[in-house]
């Protein structure tokens, strides 16, 4: 099929009586009840649950391998290939299964809060649910937005659909497809709602590099005097919770660009992991969860229809979409300057890395480069406790280019701008998991504190003996021995030995990057292993 048959089919789709075409808020709510695919909850949150599929399903994923992208893409495990053929045969059978359909519901919207890099988006979706997720979670267009001239990027997702992997070419019955060419996202096989978010980033991270723009996976804040904050991190380390912040006003949780000019989010909502959720701890996420909003495999009391967050009856990996507007502090558009400072976070599962330590710029580029933390819970399909794991940019399942661009890319606006960087890991503590405890969220959260107002620019380190970090000996509002975690440890003999055991994983990962300076493993790495 080529690039003329796709619009064609598209066009045939999107016009036919069947579509329902950018709804409000009571309107999807309405259709999610009346089709029984959600409850509303107390709050006036739509409550849906996604069968057997509750997390991202990486194996599932593919890049369509066209001429335009065969030299460019980082294929792999990662960036799975698939053939033009294979693409537009599942591409057909969707089509045709949505004209079957009484009725699907579109959204047309936009990835980029920054006008001069922003990616139209229409979002075509099987479920009135997964139509309420997109306008929850990507930029709505406005009364005052003009017709754009360039083509939307199109998903199209068919959760009944599925796929025979004899015929189709895929590993399962789920597909997640990117034809860059065709700009289409085709999904199919699964209910989890992510997936449409992950593949819109994914997609990002090839656009926003040819701009001379770096797409990070990080959440941002910004003080009441315009010092901003970027934390990176996997899903489960804290990005949401840390970067919801009462003393600073969020920019986004998940997904942002840096350009020349600062940076911007690209999308127009958050997509909080809520496992354990509680008003006290995170009172910006709790109260965001109103109507409009969807949580996702949330158990709900069916009488009185309240959540509970403490509940994992469906899987750990439990969330809520919500808008930006539904935060108090809220910068809208979602743009800011330059960083003064980054944050990578990190839940070490092995429970030995420092919960706060300040990074060299080689140490900044060795940890970016690593993007060490454990999958928790959920969060992939599969995984059901935590694993350690090198995630490249913490992000390496949505980068499409070598991860060597990124790093480079970074690098560079951390000399420009000067940025401070800091290692925080927010996992385990006094052992590792099984044996520890999770680090407490009001330690964590006073060593952000610390480090984002500037309080630990100058303040006297220690250097950690395995991984040559630089711990503060103080923080204000943490235990000194919190801080070293030889002391938190029953035994320093089994703290040594685990220590040099993930020492060991660091120095094998970063044994791929053939093409890094040696400065960079030389100085930025562990001591020994």
């Amino acid at each position: 099929m080529n690039l003329a048959e796709t619009i064609n089919e598209l066009e045939i789709l999107i016009t036919g009586a069947n579509a329902k075409h950018n709804l409000s808020v009571s309107q999807l709510v309405e259709k999610v009840l009346e089709r029984n695919e959600g409850i509303l909850t107390s709050t006036g949150a739509i409550r849906a649950t996604t069968g057997a599929y509750t997390g991202r399903s990486p194996r599932d994923k593919f890049i369509v391998k066209e001429r335009s992208m065969e030299k460019k893409i980082n294929w792999g495990t990662v960036n799975q290939p698939i053939s033009e053929e294979a693409f537009d045969l599942l591409y057909n059978k969707v089509i045709s299964y949505l004209k079957s359909r009484d009725e699907f519901f579109i959204f047309d919207g936009f990835a980029g809060a920054d006008e001069r890099f922003q990616l139209p988006l229409k979002v075509i979706n099987e479920f009135a649910w997964h139509n309420l997720f997109a306008g929850q979670l990507f930029i709505n267009r406005t009364k005052d937005d003009t017709a754009s001239s360039e083509k939307p990027f199109t998903i199209i997702s068919a959760p009944t659909f599925k796929a025979d992997p004899k015929v189709d070419g895929t590993n399962s019955e789920t597909f997640i497809i990117i034809s860059f060419e065709k700009r289409t996202i085709l999904i199919g096989g699964t209910e989890y709602a992510g997936e449409m978010k992950k593949s819109v980033f994914s997609v990002m991270n090839l656009l926003l590099p040819e701009n001379n723009i770096l797409p990070m996976h990080c959440s941002a804040n910004v003080g009441f005097e315009g010092d901003v904050a970027l934390f990176f991190g996997l899903s489960g380390t804290g990005k949401t919770t840390l970067s919801a912040d009462p003393n600073r006003r969020l920019i986004g949780d998940d997904e942002h660009g840096w350009s020349t000019s600062g940076i911007f989010n690209i999308e127009g909502g958050c997509y909080a992991k809520c496992i354990n959720l509680s008003k006290d701890k995170e009172p910006q996420i709790y109260h965001a969860i109103r109507y409009g909003s969807v949580l996702e495999n949330v158990v709900v009391d069916q009488d009185t229809r309240e959540a509970d967050y403490n509940d994992s009856f469906y899987t750990e990996n439990t969330r809520a979409a919500y808008s930006l507007s539904a935060i108090d502090k809220v910068i809208i558009p979602s743009i800011a300057g330059h960083p003064q400072t980054i944050v990578f976070l990190t839940a070490d599962a092995f429970g030995v890395l420092p919960p706060i330590s300040k990074l060299t710029r080689e140490q900044a580029m060795y940890h970016f480069l690593s993007g060490y933390t454990s999958k928790l819970a959920g969060t992939e399909r599969g995984v059901t406790a935590p694993e350690a794991t090198f995630s490249t940019c913490f992000g390496s399942p949505f980068l499409p280019l070598p991860a060597t661009i990124y790093a480079s890319m970074l690098g560079q606006k951390i000399d420009e701008h000067e940025v401070q960087v800091f290692l925080v890991n927010t996992g385990w503590t006094g052992g590792e998991y099984g044996t520890g405890k999770r680090m407490k969220l009001k330690y964590t959260r006073a060593m952000v504190q610390a480090a984002v107002e500037g309080d630990l620019d100058n303040i006297e380190t220690i250097q950690d003996e395995v991984f040559g970090l630089n711990i503060p000996i103080h923080v204000p509002g943490v235990p000194d021995d919190v801080l070293q975690p030889n002391q938190t440890w029953a035994s320093y003999e089994d703290y040594l030995g685990k220590a040099k055991e993930l020492a060991t994983q660091f120095k094998n990962n970063f044994s791929k990057f053939s093409d890094v300076s040696p400065t960079i493993a030389k100085l930025g790495g562990p001591l020994q292993s």
